[in-house]
């Protein structure tokens, strides 16, 4: 039986995406909550939370879209010819918010506001250019022949830019909960607050998401509603529901301190699965599949056998940072 090495390097991208977006998640997510806290040495102790691991994440983005470029290069330059604005827009929120992470420690008392401002600002634009991409890949992309052929703003769309402030809204969920799971009390129990009005917005927002994308895409409304796929999609849906419940009932408990935070990555990873669902198997939607897509497979075996060393040299890398700093930050402990 031969093995489809297409489905294996969309396995991996996939993978190396979700990594990317519950790790940089909550880390973006940090930045997207200091307009909700004045206090200086609450920001110190948001940052130092992630401080020893922050650049690490940045990892999962690189090997996703390198695994793009190898594996199916009609995809990445549909994509990044499509996207150039949005993604150099996300890359200079990235670097800036980089800076502003290093330089907020050093700075005077005089220069810190503004370093604090550079860092929230930089984590904001990034996060609301990831979910433009996300909105853009879910409308689909005009392809003649092997060529994208939309103009450079065929992606500013209402949809798109409502996508970007959804996903502003998860990051900050996800933030929330990681800050719950590594403080104490002085900043724990706001995160709390917050969490729970972040929750609410973020399921108004996948409810208005639920109902656009069938309402205006044909092929999306029968992947999900016709039967007998209504049946086995239901679950999804059902989950997020349950996952979303405990995780109000949790945040409410003083003594839940990891149990939020898992749910958080409960709903992202559900979120996540209703894309991919929505748009499988088309790697450029509407109508490109990842098979049409695909790079030769000599191609894909030589890019396989690097993957398979590379890999797991990330995955215990990035399990060992997080071990060596688990548990809670000191208010008075920082890195810098």
């Amino acid at each position: 039986m031969s093995i489809d090495l297409s489905i294996i390097w969309f396995v991996i991208i996939v993978f190396a995406t979700l990594m990317y977006i519950v790790m940089d998640g909550f880390d973006l997510g940090i930045g997207i909550l200091f307009p909700f806290t004045r206090s200086p040495q609450d920001r110190d102790l948001m940052v130092n939370s992630v401080a020893p691991v922050w650049d690490g994440n940045e990892t999962w983005l690189v090997l996703g879209g390198a695994g793009l470029f190898g594996a199916f290069p009609l995809a990445y330059a549909v994509i990044i010819d499509a996207l150039t604005i949005p993604l150099t827009l996300m890359l200079v929120g990235l670097i800036f918010r980089g800076v502003a992470f290093e330089f907020r420690f050093n700075a005077t008392p005089s220069h810190r506001p503004f370093w604090d401002k550079a860092f929230m600002c930089g984590s904001i634009l990034a996060t609301f250019c990831q979910g433009i991409v996300v909105g853009a890949v879910i409308n689909g992309f005009e392809v003649t022949g092997r060529t994208y052929s939309g103009g450079p703003f065929s992606w500013l769309t209402p949809f798109t830019l409502f996508c970007g402030v959804g996903l502003v809204v998860a990051y900050a969920l996800l933030g929330a909960p990681w800050l719950v799971m590594k403080s104490e009390s002085t900043l724990q129990n706001p995160m709390r607050r917050t969490a729970r009005g972040l929750l609410l917005t973020l399921l108004a927002v996948i409810a208005v998401i639920s109902l656009w994308t069938p309402l205006v895409h044909s092929q999306i409304a029968e992947r999900w509603f016709s039967l007998p796929n209504l049946y086995y999609l239901l679950p999804v849906p059902l989950l997020v529901i349950i996952a979303s419940a405990l995780l109000w009932r949790h945040l409410g408990r003083d003594a839940s301190h990891a149990q939020p935070f898992i749910l958080t990555l409960v709903l992202i990873f559900l979120g996540f699965s209703g894309l991919g669902i929505s748009i499988w198997p088309a790697i450029i939607p509407p109508s490109i599949t990842l098979w049409q897509a695909a790079a030769p497979e000599q191609s894909q075996e030589f890019m396989l056998i690097g993957a398979l060393f590379i890999i797991p040299v990330i995955l215990v890398y990035t399990f060992w940072s997080y071990y060596v700093f688990r548990g809670k930050v000191p208010q008075d402990e920082g890195y810098h």
